[in-house]
Order: structure tokens, then C-alpha cells, then sequence
């Protein structure tokens, strides 16, 4: 198995392989000795080590049940499984362009109940106005080399947006104050955004908290990231959007997500620094 372009993809299927070489120096037994526990060849042993072969998940429980880490075999099938999703996004995403990635989470947005969902770098997608998602989806797609389906991609993820809309799903976003001041858009398009983004305060379903430049930090500014429900996370990098499914992750970002929310402001004063914003336009 070649690295992967992806620098992030290749840096997790490592990751895995290095945390399994561990499980074994830590047990205190050879590669030869592992492979003869597990029933397999010592060169397969090798190869997983090296990062060389991905392992499936039969062999990750027979390496963890090997070593005596039953413990630990949940995180490593979780992380095996997140680096394979990011291997699957990252080639569609190179080859069919964007509309095929708002799809891909079609189903996921459908399935989750509760949605938490953290920006410090632009208008979520779930609140996005066609224009403002035009402009943004428009400089990714000449940034990465992408095929050029911006106009379906757009209609692709309003679609999706209808989410939103449903009752019976909760939303709880946290923006920093810079998101509202960004201009990824002209300055006609990012008022229609702003004043979207003020209408969907009103909805029951919806909480929006905003991060004032002037707060007092607990957390520092971190990429965005969103939760579902509490199993699984898609936090962004430049190359991909990684997905992260083991549960120690998953609450390490749940954590992050309540630090952050508490130096958020609601209500009117978050209202105030959106129409804030929206004046600073003229």
C-alpha cells in the first residue's frame, strides 16, 4: 500500500500502526510471537506495524486480545474505520467535485438528533444563504482544483439544509464573533446572510451562541468541528473533513464544545453582535 496523497490520511493510517506496535512492545512479546497468537504469517505482522496493510477489524481484536489490551479495542476499530472514511471522502472530493461530498452526509444529518456544531472561520453550512454558500463553495473549489459543480452543490446542501426545519431535531451552534465579519462574500450578499442568520435565532430547535472578541477565555479559537449526537465528529482540516468516530475523541470534543459555549453570549446580546455586523457593512 503507497502513502496516500493525503497527508492527513496517511498520518492516521501511521497513527494506527504506530498505537498497535505499541500494544505489543508494551505486552512484551516479538512480532514472530504475535503472528503465532493471532494465527497468521509474521510478515503480516510487519506489514500492519509499518503501515504497509490496513488491518481489518478481525485483526485488530486479535491483536488486542494477543497483547491483553481487550481494552483498547474499540478506540483502535473506530480509528481504523475513521481512516478509511477519510480515504473514501478525500477521493471524492478529488474526482466528483464538491455536490457528491454535501450528499455524501445526507443520510448522517437525517439519523442525528442532536447537532453541535462549532465555527471560527465561516457561516455554518446548516445556516448558509445560496449566495453566501455560491461564494464560499466557489473559492474552495478554485482552490483545490476541484471539478466545477458549484451551482449543484449549492442547490445540493440547501437540500440537505431542510434539516433544520425539523422539530424534532435540536441544533446548538457556537460562533466566533470573527465569523460575522469575514468577507467570503460581496458586502450585498453577506447582509442577506447576516440577516438569515438572525431570522434562524427565532426557531425552537435552534440555539445560537456567539463568542465576543471581547470574552474572557476558558478555550482558545479552534478549527471548526460539529457533533452528532455523541458518536461520531467531522472536524475540518484543509485537505479533508476528518471523521472521527472513537469514543475518546468524541468527548474530548464534547468537552471542547461546552468550554467553548461558555464564554458564548445568547439571546439579545447575540443578536446585538450580529446587527453589529450587519451595520458595519454600510
Amino acid at each position: 500500500m503507497p502513502p496516500h496523497p493525503s497527508s492527513s490520511v496517511q498520518k492516521a493510517r501511521e497513527d494506527l500502526a504506530g498505537r498497535l506496535r505499541e500494544i505489543r512492545r508494551d505486552a512484551g512479546i516479538t512480532g514472530r510471537e504475535l503472528a503465532a497468537r493471532c494465527g497468521w504469517s509474521e510478515s503480516k505482522s510487519s506489514r500492519i506495524e509499518n503501515a504497509k496493510t490496513p488491518p481489518s477489524d478481525a485483526d485488530i481484536r486479535a491483536w488486542c486480545r494477543a497483547c491483553g489490551a481487550d481494552d483498547q479495542t474499540s478506540d483502535l476499530i473506530a480509528a481504523n474505520r475513521q481512516s478509511a472514511d477519510a480515504h473514501v471522502q478525500w477521493r471524492r472530493l478529488q474526482r466528483s467535485g464538491l455536490r457528491r461530498l454535501q450528499e455524501s452526509t445526507g443520510d448522517l444529518y437525517q439519523q442525528t438528533s442532536v447537532f453541535r456544531v462549532y465555527v471560527s472561520d465561516v457561516i455554518p453550512g446548516f445556516l448558509q444563504t445560496p449566495g453566501y454558500a455560491t461564494a464560499l463553495l466557489s473559492s474552495i473549489a478554485d482552490f483545490r482544483g476541484t471539478p466545477d459543480d458549484v451551482s449543484d452543490a449549492v442547490a445540493a446542501r440547501i437540500r440537505r439544509n431542510a434539516v433544520l426545519r425539523n422539530g424534532a431535531r435540536r441544533f446548538s451552534f457556537v460562533l466566533e464573533e470573527s465569523v460575522l465579519r469575514y468577507r467570503i462574500c460581496a458586502a450585498d450578499t453577506m447582509a442577506a446572510q447576516l440577516g438569515h442568520l438572525l431570522g434562524v435565532m427565532d426557531l425552537q430547535n435552534v440555539a445560537v451562541g456567539v463568542i465576543p472578541f471581547s470574552a474572557e477565555r476558558t478555550a482558545w479559537p479552534m478549527p471548526t468541528f460539529t457533533i452528532f449526537d455523541d458518536t461520531r465528529v467531522h472536524a475540518d482540516t484543509l485537505d479533508a473533513a476528518l471523521t472521527l468516530t472513537q469514543p475518546s475523541q468524541v468527548d474530548l470534543y464534547a468537552r471542547a464544545f461546552d468550554r467553548l459555549s461558555q464564554g458564548a453570549v445568547r439571546g439579545a446580546a447575540a443578536r446585538a453582535l450580529v446587527v453589529n455586523a450587519l451595520a458595519s457593512l454600510d
